[in-house]
């Protein structure tokens, strides 16, 4: 799991302007890998559905994930006949990896893709970004495992398909339904955060994409599809399993030892409502009362077990010395990290410390119980030492609960995550559009997409060269009251004149392993 990028602030949600000159708003992104008789019905189809009933400006790019048989050339023919039609050649395979390159690249506020077999009924699609469009959601996800789907599959499939998603809910507490589904969509501005956050570059890239972004506090629209099983499908079943819970171990790890810092993506203010300062409404208490009390409640039962062994080989005092130092350290890296929300490594000395002077007000309440029961009988038995030690830890709990609070991890106690969107948080903070800082280190000039053999010209070289002084052709939108006008405005520019953040370019995420040529898809 990577650990060099940590995520930033994104821009607040806003609604697309309802017009856009030059970039388009939706950029379908279809990886291939030796497609060439799937890719031109594909192509086709995907083409005359967005023209008859997309009322954006879109593009279609063909990701080329190094095909070996004709797949480049049909590509290339498609980019040439079709002026919304874009070709991206990689010479390594992985459906992650071209996904976020081409993704990198894109200057589309609309980010979507879907599989080459078109196996997802298309009238999806609008419903999948409308909410990205509006602003209302980050992501968007189609889904055949939501209640109103309807899915044409055999049981192998259905069977894979829920044992993995119930192994997402239960070894990373997953709460989408559908994580493999190819039909998937998210706005510009939160992928160049989050993509460089995604470490796997084959069929696992979905998932982690998305349970990155759903324990960031992100907001994941699901959207049931109509979806047909292609028999002819390339996917080899048992290797994309093996790799996904190889996936699947080594999210969680990361996010169980907290090297993976998501906090939260966070949004300025007047975005999210928990970014919000309310005077008299306290931040985060229920939530730290739930999870200190299923933290103590498992310390409890880890004491009394380490109470019981270490019993056998001393006498109690002893005992309870060893087992309460061994749950006391247990007990606050827990807290830390469930309770009060503090990932990474940073201050965990000091808390530890911290922690061990609790730990001495509960041993000296523990050990103060069991000296008076001594006093009271001189062979007291043990399930009546396990009744003192239960009512003595009961009421350290309560005091170690408010000296967490107030004093371990006083830094935290006003919220479950930082705050660090720079945007004074007062009652009289402007609540009109705000152009946030754009992250740094990912300001470049979009790299242009390659559409045929390098060295070579042709139709889609020189679009691409007249794309740069001329804008690309875009489809006007006829409102209902305004019959006979359409207003225009430039990328990034909205009605009132003022200018956006929508014209941050991105440079496609290399990593060390990219050039691994191992990778079997």
């Amino acid at each position: 799991m990577r650990t060099d990028s940590s995520p930033g602030t994104l821009p607040a949600r806003e609604h697309l302007p309802a017009a856009t000159a030059g970039t388009p708003v939706l950029d379908v992104v279809i990886p291939v890998y030796n497609e060439e008789k799937d890719l031109q019905p594909c192509v086709q189809r995907l083409h005359d559905h967005l023209t008859r009933t997309f009322p954006y400006s879109f593009r279609i790019t063909i990701a080329d994930n190094a095909s070996t048989d004709t797949t480049p050339l049909v590509a290339q023919r498609l980019a040439a006949r079709i002026p919304e039609v874009e070709n991206f050649r990689l010479e390594q395979k992985g459906r992650g990896r071209a996904l976020r390159t081409v993704w990198s690249a894109s200057d589309a506020p609309i980010l979507a893709y879907m599989d080459v077999d078109l196996s997802t009924d298309l009238n999806a699609l609008l419903p999948l970004v409308a909410p990205l469009i509006s602003g209302h959601s980050d992501l968007a996800i189609g889904s055949r495992l939501a209640r109103s789907s309807r899915v044409v599959r055999g049981p192998k499939r259905e069977f894979i398909s829920r044992a993995y998603n119930l192994i997402l809910r239960g070894s990373l507490q997953a709460r989408f339904s559908d994580a493999q589904c190819g039909f998937k969509a998210i706005r510009r501005d939160v992928a160049q955060i989050l993509l460089p956050l995604v470490e796997d570059t084959g069929w696992f890239f979905d998932t982690e994409m998305l349970v990155l972004a759903e324990r960031a506090g992100l907001r994941i629209h699901e959207v049931p599809v109509d979806w047909v099983d292609d028999p002819d499908s390339t996917v080899h079943i048992v290797k994309t399993a093996t790799d996904d819970l190889k996936g699947v171990w080594r999210v969680g790890r990361a996010l169980a030892t907290g090297s993976l810092s998501l906090d939260r993506l966070t949004r300025p203010f007047g975005d999210d409502p928990r970014d919000r300062d309310i005077m008299d409404v306290p931040k985060g208490l229920a939530r730290q009362l739930v999870g200190f009390c299923v933290v103590g409640g498992l310390s409890t039962l880890f004491y009394l077990l380490l109470y019981t062994v270490f019993r056998q080989f001393g006498g109690s005092q002893v005992a309870n010395a060893l087992a309460l130092l061994v749950s006391a350290v247990a007990n606050t890296a827990a807290n830390r990290r469930l309770t009060f929300g503090v990932r990474g490594r940073g201050g965990a000395v000091k808390h530890q410390a911290q922690g061990l002077v609790v730990f001495g007000i509960g041993l000296a309440l523990t050990s103060g119980s069991l000296f008076a029961l001594n006093t009271a009988t001189s062979s007291p038995a043990h399930s009546t030492e396990l009744a003192v030690l239960i009512a003595a830890n009961l009421a350290a709990t309560v005091l170690r609960f408010l000296l967490f609070r107030v004093w371990v991890f006083s830094d935290r106690r006003e919220g479950d995550e930082p705050t660090t969107t720079g945007v004074p948080a007062s009652a009289d903070a402007p609540h009109g559009p705000h152009v946030p800082p754009a992250p740094h280190a990912h300001h470049a000039s979009a790299p242009t997409y390659p559409t045929g053999t390098p060295g070579t010209g042709g139709p889609s070289a020189q679009r691409r060269q007249q794309s740069q002084s001329l804008p690309l052709p875009q489809r006007h939108i006829v409102h209902p009251h305004d019959h006979d006008t359409t207003t225009q405005f430039r990328a990034g520019e909205a009605a009132d004149g003022t200018w956006r953040d929508a014209t941050t370019q991105l440079q496609p995420v290399r990593r060390p392993h990219d050039t691994d040529p191992g990778d079997a898809r």
